[in-house]
């Protein structure tokens, strides 16, 4: 008989009576798994572990770079507490410089001075202080001074931007005379244009960071911007611009459009001088024009560039591409005759009828009468020789309805309706220069397809491009864009443009007894937005002149805005204004006259005059010396040059046989 141990067990479900042997068995069994229960848990207590360690180590690096952030920040806060500090070692970037085509400089980088303020660093309970000695150097209100210093703002602000090197120097002296702590000074290229107002519209202005806004600063800011990844010696040049206008022509052609605007008390002047042969613009007039020194101080109706930019109906100078137009389709040629008893008359086949008055009774007229007497009846019924569709591809083929591509930043294409949006009047309205839209450079540029015995030339404003050191990078040539014409046909129509200049032609008061002149004038209505019907004292006058006109070799145009003088017609105001700068490119130029005697020479003629200041080891006495004497300082890169004012130099700074030293600013002041 075997005998039994009551010995109990606990499996956790229920208590049971075994045997000894049985027990240790099961015993062994518990202690295993209560072994595996053990090790899992010491794997979870490590796996924990590590994931505690991973979270200290990342809270540990970013320790580390707070920390050094707060040391990097404090130090910044030490540097700007300073005295005013001197130029960063960061790259010095300048602009390249604007020319004409001679080389006259027209924009040119200089030093200015940026002017900050570090809150932190401002000494407590003296910022009133402060700020008034930094408003009195500036010329600006306490007020505005002491809010950057003690306001609800960012603890960095600018107090003054591209300020001069006198305005510098009196806050650098301010903060020396306080004490005053958290003011910076950063130098700074800025832009100077010595001409002023010269060709304004067409050499632009650049922004607060230097970077072209309008013109060919704009336009060509890729260009004059310099790389700093290209920096020598911590100095980066950007390239020169030269462009097609000529800065003596151009002075002197302004100086009679302002006459004209005054004369005529109009609104506003456009002119264009153009070389008939390359498409090169030589002049450039837009007014009322601006100070590109000061910009913003100009009223903005003066920032429009009535050349390239503003749009308006043309009038009857556009009768020279209406006829050529219909001439180059075949719809009319030299035999064609039209009747005009004053105006022009269609009855359409929806019973519309289409009058379009004429200035007066003109009889049988061809092309050549139709542009001497400016008729209208007979452009709008030269204009029913062809179809509207075809009129409107020969149009755009002079270039209109389309920009013209003149290297600028910004060009109207103007407007020229498609012919599925023309009505039963559009046609012959078109042919007498309405309902359609141009600029004063289209109005020019589709005059070369007449000068070039068909041809049609790209305008362009820009002569060439050299780099720092004067080499050459690009120097585009003259860009013949499409045939439009015959030869024949082109010349057809600068015969008949010189019969404008006749007694009886519109254009008589443009002609120059002893220089041939191919000539065209327009008066044109305009639409007041109020009524939108054509003003009954708004106006556009205007005249275009190709000479000479056997073989021309300069284009002519102008339009006068809304003239309110004695007369309002073209060829009363417009065409006078055009003789005198027609004579004026040709005295300057020496186009020869009829009856004057010419000679030939193969090179220039030298002229004496005053030479150009130089600055060598020591400043020399510039006082006295005129300001065309001084621009060519203005080209050093070893130190800055600020001329003030215009007329002869009074005062200078350094003053004479002072050492020259790099960086150092020289100050010019003339009256």
């Amino acid at each position: 008989m075997r005998l039994f141990h009551a010995i109990p067990v606990n499996t956790g479900r229920c208590r049971l009576r075994i045997s000894p042997e049985k027990c240790y068995s099961i015993q062994a069994v518990i202690s295993a798994q209560d072994q595996k229960r053990n090790h899992r848990r010491t794997l979870r207590t490590m796996s924990i572990d590590k994931r505690f360690i991973r979270h200290y180590m990342v809270l540990g690096v970013l320790a580390i770079v707070a920390g050094a952030t707060i040391v990097r920040y404090g130090r910044l806060a030490l540097e700007a507490g300073g005295a005013p500090s001197s130029p960063s070692s960061r790259v010095v970037t300048i602009r390249g410089p604007i020319y004409d085509r001679e080389g006259r400089l027209l924009a040119v980088d200089t030093d200015l001075y940026d002017i900050s303020v570090w809150k932190p660093s401002v000494t407590k309970g003296r910022e009133s202080q402060f700020a008034d000695a930094i408003a009195a150097a500036l010329g600006v209100d306490q007020a505005e001074i002491l809010g950057h210093m003690t306001g609800g703002g960012p603890d960095f602000s600018y107090l003054a931007r591209r300020v001069s090197g006198d305005v510098a120097k009196a806050v650098e002296s301010a903060i020396v005379s306080t004490g005053m702590n958290g003011i910076r000074l950063d130098r700074v290229a800025g832009r100077v244009y010595p001409e002023r107002s010269l060709a304004a519209h067409l050499v632009g202005f650049v922004g607060t960071e230097n970077h072209g806004l309008a013109g060919a600063e704009a336009a060509f800011d890729s260009v004059l911007a310099a790389d700093p990844e290209a920096a020598k010696g911590g100095v980066s040049y950007g390239d020169s611009v030269f462009l097609t206008i000529d800065a003596d022509l151009q002075f002197r052609l302004e100086t009679l459009a302002r006459k004209a605007l005054t004369d005529n008390a109009a609104e506003a002047l456009a002119l264009v001088a153009m070389e008939a042969r390359t498409g090169d613009i030589i002049a450039y007039v837009s007014l009322p024009d601006f100070d590109p020194n000061e910009f913003l101080a100009a009223d903005r109706s003066a920032w429009v560039d009535r050349v390239a930019i503003y749009a308006y109906e043309p009038g009857s100078v556009f009768k020279v591409y209406s006829m050529g137009s219909l001439m180059a389709l075949g719809g009319i040629d030299g035999r064609s005759r039209f009747y005009c008893d004053g105006s022009y008359e269609h009855a359409t086949a929806s019973g519309e009828d289409i009058v379009i008055k004429c200035l007066g009774v003109h009889g049988i007229v061809d092309v050549t009468r139709i542009l001497e007497y400016s008729c209208n009846a007979g452009a709008a019924y030269a204009s029913d020789t062809v179809s509207p569709i075809d009129f409107y591809a020969k149009i755009r083929e002079f270039g209109f309805g389309e920009r013209e591509g003149a290297d600028l930043a910004g060009e109207s294409p103007g407007l020229l309706r498609k012919p599925e949006d023309w009505s039963a009047r559009t046609k012959p309205t078109v042919a007498i220069g309405q309902e359609l839209l141009v600029t004063a450079l289209q109005m020019a540029s589709a005059a070369t397809v007449i000068a070039n015995g068909g041809v049609l030339l790209r305008p362009r404003t820009l002569d060439r491009i050299t780099d720092a050191t004067g080499n050459t990078i690009d120097a585009p040539s003259p860009i013949s864009v499409r045939r439009v014409m015959e030869k024949s046909e082109a010349d057809a129509i600068l015969g008949a443009m010189e019969a404008a200049v006749l007694d009886t032609g519109t254009g008589h008061r443009a002609r120059i007894e002893d220089l041939r002149m191919s000539v065209k004038t327009g008066t044109a209505q305009v639409i007041d937005p109020a009524t939108r019907r054509y003003s009954d004292t708004d106006f556009i006058a205007s005249t275009i002149a190709l000479f000479p006109s056997g073989a021309p070799e300069y284009i002519v145009y102008t339009a006068i805005f809304n003239p309110k003088g004695a007369s309002t017609y073209g060829g009363r105001i417009a065409a006078p204004f055009v003789k005198d700068v027609a004579n004026t490119i040709a005295d300057l130029y020496g186009i020869a006259r009829s009856g004057s005697a010419s000679a030939s020479h193969g090179g220039r003629i030298q002229v004496s005059g005053i030479d150009a200041a130089t600055i060598g080891e020591y400043m020399p006495d510039l006082r006295g010396l005129p300001k065309r004497a001084l621009t060519s300082l203005l080209e050093r890169k070893d130190i800055g040059v600020q001329i003030v004012g215009d007329g002869w130099v009074r005062e200078q700074t350094p003053a004479p046989g002072e050492p020259v030293i790099a960086g150092m600013t020289v100050i010019l002041r003339l009256e």
